[in-house]
């Protein structure tokens, strides 16, 4: 008898403890749970505050290794990638070689010749201009701007007031008046990988090409046929196949590809109504810019795509 009280004694106590026990567990158990949640919601928001500009909270998804898509309305980026590196930029120079060569007033119908001078020493690139062609300057800056014409990007230097070594000047002096402090120039055609950037920079270079009525027609014309010796034909294409795109609405445009510097493209266009200067650089693979071009174009007409300002600190 005395062995079933105490057996009973100890259930009592037992049930007891294990009343106060599991109110106190409970309380921990959603303590913990909420505190949880609660860190988990935390950093879902952190990632969204970080974007710039976000399509359902994602930024698109781009190959290129440098890359920026730039508002001109609101003057901030909407996408930035490596912009500040300095990389090799390729034939996109020939839009400063453009502006240098407008902005000196010469005769556009006045005769340009190709000439020894003009040939690829550096890379071996070939032409289909020949040495003694002549066309009239307007038509050369045509050729370099819309087919990349390396050897007419040459010829306009050179006939340059000055010269060659006072057009690769005026260059340089011109990216510092645009305020372009990490960008330099060592020749007119984008063969020399010393002809340097960055996308900031480039921002600056297109927003100021897209001034030049010129600029605009001929770097989204596309395509250009010139006469050849014995009355010859020479059909050229844009590199850029985006200009013959009735989806695309683009004020400038400009291609480049040297090993150094990979594939390059620069343009200022009108997206959803919003116009922006995209800037890729360094892409691997002929497709990779065009392909990242149109990823951007897709993204920014995402009917889900909307603003966040981005806080530091």
């Amino acid at each position: 008898m005395l062995a079933r009280d105490t057996q009973m004694k100890k259930r009592i106590i037992l049930l007891m403890l294990l009343s106060y026990a599991l109110p106190t567990h409970v309380a921990f158990a959603k303590s913990h749970s909420s505190n949880h949640k609660a860190h988990h919601k935390t950093h879902k928001v952190s990632k969204v505050s970080r974007a710039v500009y976000t399509s359902d909270g994602l930024s698109p998804q781009l190959s290129s290794n440098i890359a920026l898509i730039f508002d001109e309305q609101t003057q901030l980026p909407l996408y930035n990638k490596n912009a500040e590196m300095i990389a090799p930029i390729a034939s996109i120079t020939k839009l400063m070689t453009a502006m240098v060569v407008l902005d000196s007033m010469s005769p556009l119908e006045e005769q340009v010749s190709v000439d020894v001078a003009d040939l690829d020493t550096l890379k071996g690139t070939r032409s289909r201009l020949r040495i003694g062609m002549a066309f009239t300057r307007s038509e050369m800056l045509k050729l370099a701007l819309m087919a990349s014409e390396n050897r007419a990007a040459s010829a306009l230097a050179r006939n340059y007031p000055g010269g060659m070594v006072a057009a690769v000047a005026a260059m340089n002096a011109k990216a510092q008046a645009l305020g372009m402090t990490s960008t330099k120039f060592f020749d007119p055609t984008g063969l020399n990988s010393d002809n340097v950037s960055t996308a900031q920079d480039l921002v600056k270079m297109v927003a100021a090409a897209r001034n030049y009525s010129l600029i605009h027609q001929y770097t989204t014309t596309g395509t250009h046929s010139v006469d050849g010796w014995g009355g010859r034909e020479l059909r050229f294409n844009n590199t850029n196949p985006l200009v013959r795109n009735a989806s695309w609405d683009i004020g400038v445009s400009k291609t480049g590809f040297i090993n150094e510097a990979g594939r390059c493209l620069v343009m200022e266009a009108t997206i959803n109504q919003r116009p922006v200067i995209i800037v890729l650089l360094d892409s691997v693979g002929k497709r990779t810019r065009i392909g990242d071009a149109n990823r951007i174009k897709k993204w920014m007409e995402s009917s889900n795509t909307y603003i966040r300002t981005t806080r530091r600190g």
